[in-house]
């Protein structure tokens, strides 16, 4: 990075920054919890005209998530990803199957479809 003509001698530390382009996730919160203590959202959205079924927040370690989307992916014969370190998103409306799967994994849904 370049050093900024506009800052006159003043340091405020390595915290802050000048440049406004970088910018730290802060709001991502990495605690891990309990399958029981997730509150879990659904939502769906439709994307070129294709729907997506999006759950979230999952509190897990980043192998623990990937073994669980692997897990899911396989029980619902869907595809999925990983977004934003604990976001899940799905191919399809398949919430209500989801809904009853994460629900015998023992996961907390808040809120009910």
């Amino acid at each position: 990075m370049h050093k900024n003509i506009f800052e006159m001698g003043a340091d405020f530390g390595d915290d802050w920054n000048s440049d406004n382009r970088e910018r730290s996730d802060k709001s991502v919160s990495l605690e891990i919890k309990e399958p029981n203590r997730h509150q879990l959202y659904f939502a769906k959205e439709r994307r070129s005209g294709k729907i997506v079924t999006i759950v979230k927040p999952f509190y897990l370690s980043k192998d623990d998530l990937k073994m669980l989307l692997k897990r899911l992916k396989k029980k619902l014969g869907t595809g999925g990803t990983i977004k934003d370190y604990n976001i899940l998103e799905f191919q399809g409306d398949i919430s209500t199957q989801l809904h009853r799967v994460l629900e015998t994994l023992g996961y907390g849904i808040k809120s009910k479809l």
